[in-house]
């Protein structure tokens, strides 16, 4: 079969999304695919270069663009959107890549609110969606698992595992229960939540435990949940982001827990990175940012099941 409509399917949508940032005032970025500094997150690993030999640090090929945008938006460069190659080791999979394309924004100055209209727009420029459902944790897991994860305990999540005919997560006993919490809460998601949202109307997923966060602000309403949303398309997460905390001390105390997260998961400790560090204080602005896996949305426009089948072109995602 011809790779044409493939590409011709990629470069539209591309298009179609390009319009609608620049329509709405956005302007396009570029940042470094490889940078000596990484952002650490709990799960992620990146993948580093010796660029400048054996001898030297590495430099890191960036597992977004994140880090690199978010200092742009200290140095004043209103909202900003970015097609980004991304790179993450270990990730293969029908939806996952150790490299992929991301669309990433940011938007000073707005609440998940005004991040749910855009959303509603893009998903009905690119998929033919109508609407969007905003759900809360609470009330999703509430509703499918029985349980609510604001007030649920390590006991509570792991019995509504069983009853759901779950088998446990994989992970290690002698984590924190702090660390065990999070991995039975992801793992009732991922096996059976993320799998029945967005069926029909895209479902943006939020008011997430605090533990949960990443680098979102935690809700000044009610201090148990974090202003993140995830959102789902026919049970994919296609997209997640937050309502940005731009306190340099708070960014420094997730980094810390996330290397702390790493190294009792046996992973190894990164280096924080001191310039987004810097970038953190009076110019760096409240608002949310945003990333959109593009391969996906790809994917489902295309009403196939693998981001590999509509990459152009077909290497394995599993190379012996």
């Amino acid at each position: 079969m011809s790779i044409r409509p493939i590409l011709e399917l990629r470069s539209r949508l591309r298009g179609r999304l390009r319009e609608r940032f620049d329509r709405l005032g956005f302007v396009e970025v570029d940042t470094p695919v490889l940078s000596p500094e990484v952002l650490p997150e709990s799960h992620i690993d990146p993948i580093s270069v010796q660029a400048d030999g054996p001898d030297r640090p590495p430099f890191f090929l960036q597992a977004s663009p994140e880090a690199a945008m978010k200092r742009l938006l200290a140095a004043g460069s209103g909202p900003i959107y970015q097609f980004a190659h991304s790179f993450r080791a270990g990730e293969r999979g029908r939806q996952h890549d150790v490299e992929f394309v991301l669309l990433e924004w940011y938007a000073p100055g707005t609440t998940l609110a005004d991040a749910a209209t855009l959303l509603e727009d893009l998903c009905g420029t690119a998929l033919g969606s109508t609407g969007i459902e905003r759900l809360t944790c609470t009330a999703a897991f509430g509703a499918l698992a029985g349980v609510d994860p604001l007030t649920a305990t390590l006991d509570d999540l792991a019995a509504a595992s069983r009853r759901a005919g779950l088998a446990p997560p994989p992970g290690r006993d002698a984590e924190p229960p702090a660390q065990q919490w999070d991995r039975w809460f992801e793992h009732l998601l991922a096996e059976l939540i993320a799998p029945r949202l967005g069926r029909g109307t895209p479902t943006m997923l939020e008011a997430w435990p605090v533990s949960q966060a990443a680098f979102a602000r935690i809700d000044p309403g009610d201090p148990r949940s974090a202003r993140r949303f995830e959102l789902f398309v026919d049970g994919v997460e296609l997209a997640n982001g937050w309502e940005e905390d731009p306190r340099a001390a708070v960014l420094a105390e997730r980094i810390a827990q996330a290397n702390r997260n790493r190294a009792a998961e046996g992973r190894s400790v990164l280096p924080a990175p001191r310039r987004l560090l810097a970038a953190h204080g009076p110019t760096m602005p409240e608002g949310v940012g945003a990333a959109l896996g593009f391969d996906r949305l790809v994917m489902l426009a295309a009403g196939v099941d693998s981001i590999h089948a509509v990459r152009g072109l077909r290497d394995q995602p599993h190379p012996d």
